[in-house]
């Protein structure tokens, strides 16, 4: 029996070794800023509602149900979910899809004094669909709207950090 690992060893220790220097970390939860512990949605749907009450609960805060337990509003227009055929098969059929979700927002103190301006914050995605598999492609399209949920809330978090930041200075 020799001393060195498997080949196996190597490999997974090269890969550890690989991600970490890149900075890799998995997606989770993240420190929120004292001022998006509390927020309050004005606008949004049922499915928007609830993955901005997840992803602030993961970080230690709360979304309210009232502005005045709030120390910012978010507030949401026009929210849009769009699905567009993007390809056809030979007879006919959608071959490929794209979704396409937007929103306008606005972010304000609770006494309405505006910190970032209306603006559009938009998500895009195409996938196959599999003329085959029929449960599958309706699987595929409501975890891509639930993934696209999650990026929107995750870039309006980031956003509303950056302004506070910005405010800050």
């Amino acid at each position: 029996m020799t001393n060195t690992p498997a080949p196996l060893l190597w490999f997974v220790l090269c890969i550890a070794l690989t991600l970490s220097a890149c900075g890799f970390h998995p997606r989770g939860a993240y420190q929120l800023p004292k001022e998006l512990t509390q927020v309050y949605l004005e606008g949004g749907s049922p499915a928007m509602r609830e993955q901005l009450r997840q992803q602030i609960a993961k970080s230690g805060g709360k979304l309210t149900d009232s502005r005045s337990g709030a120390m910012m509003v978010i507030k949401l227009f026009d929210e849009q979910f769009q699905r567009r055929t993007l390809s056809l098969s030979a007879r006919g059929k959608a071959n490929e899809y794209e979704l396409h979700y937007r929103v306008e927002y606005e972010l304000a103190t609770p006494q309405d004094a505006i910190l970032l301006p209306r603006q559009p914050l938009e998500v895009r995605r195409d996938y196959y669909n599999d003329q085959q598999a029929i449960l599958a492609r309706d699987n595929e399209e409501a975890t891509l709207r639930n993934e696209m949920a999650q990026q929107m809330v995750r870039t309006l978090l980031n956003q509303a950090r950056y302004t506070l930041e910005k405010s800050e200075k």
